[in-house]
C-alpha cells in the first residue's frame, strides 16, 4: 500500500485536513522517488562494495571507489588545522539521477550532441553535484556536522568520468561549536571550485 493509500484509509473525513494530508502524501512520495533515483546508481553489485566507515560515526557507509583521507589533531574533536579529503568519480548515471531528482534537466548535462556545440565541447556535471562532494567531506569530521553556510566560486567544468576531490580545512574556531573551513574541489588535480563554509558541530549521539 502506498503512502497515499495509508493516509486515505486512516483519515476520517475530507475538508482542509484531508487536502493537507493529500498534499503531504504527494510530497512524501516525491521525496521517496527522488531518494530512490539517487541511490540506485550507487547500489552495490555485491556485498563487499558497501561497508560501514570506521571512525565516522555520523556516516552510514562507503562505496567502492570512494576514498577518504584525514589529518586530525584529535580524532574525536575538531581543531583548527584539521583537514579532510573526500574523493570519488562522478559518472554519467549519477548526473542523470541528479537531474531527475533535482529537476535540473539542462541539456548541457544530458545531451552530448547539444553540449558539443557549447563552449564546453561536451556534457558537464551539474555544479551543484560537483560541490555536493564538499558535503560528503564535511560529514567525515568528528561529531554531528550541520551546514550553516556555503560560499563557492566555480572556476571550471567537470566532465562525467572525471575524478573529483573535495578538500576541506578548518581555518577558524568561531565559538559555540561553529567552525569556518575552506572548501575546494579538484578535478584531475585542477581546482574547479573554491569556497568557504561555516558548520555547527555537536557531539555524536551515544
Amino acid at each position: 500500500m502506498s503512502n497515499q493509500e495509508d493516509i486515505a484509509a486512516a483519515r476520517p473525513g475530507h475538508g482542509l485536513l484531508g487536502a493537507w494530508l493529500d498534499a503531504s502524501a504527494h510530497l512524501a512520495d516525491g521525496v521517496l522517488r527522488a531518494n530512490r533515483s539517487l541511490v540506485s546508481p550507487f547500489d552495490a553489485a555485491d556485498g563487499d562494495e558497501r561497508e560501514i566507515e570506521e571512525g565516522a560515526p555520523g556516516v552510514t557507509h562507503t562505496e567502492r571507489g570512494w576514498t577518504v583521507e584525514t589529518e586530525f589533531a584529535d580524532p574525536e574533536a575538531v581543531s583548527v588545522g584539521d583537514v579532510v579529503e573526500f574523493s570519488k568519480t562522478l559518472v554519467e548515471d549519477e548526473v542523470r539521477a541528479f537531474a531527475a531528482a533535482s529537476g535540473d534537466t539542462n541539456r548541457l548535462h544530458l545531451d552530448e550532441e547539444y553540449a558539443e556545440e557549447s563552449r564546453f565541447g561536451g556534457t558537464i556535471v551539474h555544479g551543484t553535484l560537483v560541490s555536493g562532494i564538499i558535503s560528503a567531506a564535511l560529514a567525515r569530521l568528528p561529531g554531528v556536522v550541520v551546514y550553516l553556510s556555503q560560499e563557492s566560486s566555480f572556476l571550471g567544468p567537470v566532465e562525467p568520468g572525471q575524478a573529483t576531490t573535495a578538500v576541506c580545512e578548518v581555518v577558524e574556531d568561531l565559538g559555540g561549536g561553529r567552525f569556518r573551513l575552506t572548501t575546494d574541489v579538484l578535478a584531475d588535480g585542477e581546482t574547479v571550485v573554491e569556497g568557504e563554509a561555516v558548520v555547527l558541530i555537536e557531539d555524536a549521539p551515544e
